[in-house]
């Protein structure tokens, strides 16, 4: 019998942290992470703004694993805000916040990523869901890959709920998908005929100094050495 291919879930999802007076985004100052790290380890972390956080699951077998684990971390997270007078929204932006007013995180990497991407950095005040599958032959990873792009405006369409920035309304179902534009290495990704022309690729990058890594390559998969791991933002 043919051995089927196995694939693993994680998600990550992050949340706008919100005043509950003034509905407006407001900086948690890490309390909610740092409490949160308490419980939770490495599955809560803190995000470019400093009224963002960010949860993710460990690696799950299934969907039904994958959904258990995220409604543990939501709660978790709402729970800690509370203890704040801070509440928790879900939304691909903020409807009115300026990102002008938001600070950013005191982390090595973030300063690196504003140091080398300025404003497109600092306006990047968005959230999501990234679904991330990890597959482990890297044959089949990539020909799923491929396979997928077919989808991605299906699944755009069915997850935009982003139509206001900084109190306007924008014309837009996903402003968000025009703010992460700003963004170099993102988007749809190419086609590749092969696992070597992949590898090429991402050789070719790092030797012309376009990123120091694979994995600083978006579009919706990320290079490990065992396999390929197809990431999908929901929440636009």
């Amino acid at each position: 019998m043919k051995k089927l291919p196995v694939f693993t879930l994680g998600v990550e999802e992050e949340y706008q942290i919100i005043d509950p007076h003034s509905r407006d985004l407001r900086s948690h100052l890490s309390k909610i992470v740092d409490g949160a790290k308490i419980i939770l380890n490495e599955q809560v972390k803190a995000e470019m703004h400093q009224s963002v956080v960010e949860v993710g699951t460990n690696i799950c077998r299934n969907v039904q694993e994958a959904t258990d684990e995220i409604k543990h971390l939501r709660s978790k997270i709402v729970e800690l805000a509370a203890k704040q007078d801070l509440v928790v929204g879900g939304a691909g932006t903020h409807p009115f916040s300026r990102w002008q007013d938001q600070p950013i995180t005191d982390d090595p990497r973030y300063h690196h990523i504003v140091n080398e991407l300025q404003d497109a950095a600092r306006s990047n005040l968005i959230f999501g869901m990234h679904c991330h599958v990890g597959i482990e032959n890297r044959e089949i990873g990539m020909q799923l890959m491929n396979q997928a792009c077919y989808f991605l405006p299906h699944i755009f369409a069915l997850s935009t709920n982003s139509p206001f920035w900084e109190g306007r309304q924008t014309g837009y179902k996903s402003f968000r998908t025009k703010v992460f534009d700003k963004f170099p290495r993102t988007g749809l990704p190419e086609y590749f005929d092969s696992v070597a022309a992949y590898d090429n690729y991402l050789d070719t990058l790092v030797k012309t100094n376009c990123i120091d890594n694979p994995k600083k390559y978006g579009g919706i998969y990320v290079y490990t050495l065992s396999m390929i791991l197809l990431n999908f933002v929901f929440v636009t």
